[in-house]
């Protein structure tokens, strides 16, 4: 699957219909992180207007989602 061209506030509203907080933001990064049975899963996303598809490829790896679900 081709990733699409997103923006880091596009992704982070999508992450937080997967159960994704927002917990802090320090500059234009923000911190997400959900809880699961084994463990805490801690992302930071850049705020850009788009995200380069290698990050955005590592924070989809990172979120232990696949992009199908992200991107239907």
């Amino acid at each position: 699957m081709k990733l699409p061209q997103i923006s880091g506030k596009e992704l982070i509203n999508r992450l937080r219909k997967f159960g994704f907080v927002v917990v802090r933001q320090k500059g234009s990064h923000v911190r997400l992180e959900k809880n699961t049975k084994d463990k805490t899963i801690k992302l930071t996303i850049p705020n850009h207007q788009i995200l380069k598809k290698g990050t955005l490829h590592q924070i989809i790896k990172s979120s232990e989602l696949i992009s199908e679900e992200l991107f239907p």
